[in-house]
């Protein structure tokens, strides 16, 4: 079973974010922000994946290395969570958590649980 957050605005359709471990932000960082209309996130993280990467080319070794680990393993950990905030910023709230073993039977557990989500305006 995963847990997804449920973000609603008026007049438009739900938002299901997964709760947990994002791979594809941990292996795609930026980019997988970018691709989820996380603007602010991604554009400053891609600050800091330029910045960790011109350290490694000026400073070779262990550190820079470990560091870019640690700044994919961060990524994988809190884009989900990212994506959460930049919903926010576009004026949807966090009103339900849905448990389903996918997204489409999330949305239906959702829509049981508020039948107004499935007026044919949002769909």
């Amino acid at each position: 079973m995963r847990i997804y957050t449920a973000h609603l605005r008026p007049g438009q359709m739900p938002q299901l974010v997964r709760e947990g471990f994002s791979l594809g932000a941990f292996l795609f960082g930026p980019l997988w922000l970018f691709a989820h209309r996380a603007w602010i996130p991604a554009t400053l993280s891609l600050v800091v994946l330029v910045a960790l990467l011109a350290l490694s080319a000026r400073f070779p070794g262990v550190l820079p290395s470990a560091l870019l680990a640690a700044y994919a393993l961060l990524m994988g950990l809190s884009g989900r969570d990212l994506c959460r905030w930049s919903l926010g910023r576009r004026g949807f709230s966090e009103n339900y958590v849905v448990a389903a073993p996918n997204a489409e039977a999330g949305f239906a557990r959702l829509v049981d649980r508020d039948p107004t989500l499935a007026a044919e305006d949002l769909l």
